[in-house]
């Protein structure tokens, strides 16, 4: 799938705007391709199904990156779905200046520096109790159609990497190499029922960007740095894995390791835990490479 897009207002600036278009995207994409209306799927026993994102994976550079994009760009969103099994599916788009179709190899191994490349690895999941979104389960439609998509090399799936972070919460258990251990910071979130719910009552997956992001910027005060420098930071790669979703009077503890490059130059790494206070139960991992202006 091929679009030609105009960026808008609302898919730019410091929110999670672009990560919530991309979202849009993948959904899209994946109806057009697998004959499923993913708005509005059913279970076999008729309870509605939701294409969750399960790992979210956004790698720029320090020519185009998420946060770099604004009003009136023109760019070439390439997306191609491939097949997962019957409760699975992952998505690539590019988006750059190019109109050919997107390659894994390219995505993977020969990224452009023009590209900001994406990766979601969604699947089905249905509520378990309909007051609760806890407990959340493995459910897809009936209808949805998968065995006809192509096949992604093993090489480049993502399960081991989503799992490993699952298991470990983070994706950085031993560190990052060549980085050492700058700061480490502990903040708490309320789940904000007016900006972080979706129209069916869970958590946004996009607020969950805008939630980490919240807690980055409190970090990012507390080391004396400013507001602008925050909304100049390059994001040069996100990853974020979904393991749980919360009910709307949640209190979340977000916990961040910084960690700096030995070779100086401005890049981090942002190792983030989300996870729900009350129960303990990790809802969120992200790891997030910037390249930080100087003052």
């Amino acid at each position: 799938m091929i679009r030609q897009v105009t960026i808008t207002p609302h898919m730019c600036g410091g929110s999670s705007s672009i990560f919530a278009q991309l979202g849009d995207w993948t959904w899209e994409a994946v109806a057009a391709d697998c004959g499923t209306n993913v708005y509005d799927a059913r279970t076999a026993d008729g309870h509605p199904a939701y294409l969750s994102f399960y790992y979210f994976h956004v790698r720029g550079s320090a020519e185009r990156h998420p946060h770099g994009l604004t009003f009136g760009d023109e760019l070439t969103v390439s997306s191609r779905v491939f097949d997962f099994g019957g409760e699975s599916v992952l998505t690539l788009h590019r988006l750059s200046t190019s109109d050919d179709e997107i390659d894994p190899v390219e995505f993977y191994e020969n990224p452009r520096p023009d590209g900001i490349y994406v990766q979601n690895f969604n699947r089905w999941i249905s509520r378990s109790r309909p007051d609760s979104n806890e407990e959340l389960v493995r459910s897809a439609p009936p209808d949805f159609r998968h065995e006809h998509l192509p096949q992604l090399p093993p090489q480049y799936s993502p399960r081991g990497i989503a799992s490993q972070a699952r298991k470990n919460g983070t994706f950085h258990p031993s560190g990052v190499p060549g980085h050492t251990l700058a700061e480490t910071f502990d903040t708490t979130y309320e789940l904000d029922v007016v900006h972080d719910f979706n129209g069916v009552g869970l958590v946004y997956f996009a607020s969950y960007f805008s939630i980490i992001d919240t807690a980055l910027l409190r970090l990012w005060r507390r080391m004396g740095r400013d507001d602008r420098q925050f909304l100049a930071r390059r994001v040069l790669d996100h990853k974020l894995g979904y393991f749980g979703n919360a009910d709307l009077d949640s209190r979340l503890r977000i916990a961040i390791r910084l960690w700096r490059d030995d070779s100086g130059g401005g890049a981090e790494v942002a190792d983030v835990a989300v996870r729900e206070i009350e129960s303990g139960r990790l809802l969120a991992v992200a790891a997030i490479s910037l390249l930080v202006e100087e003052a």
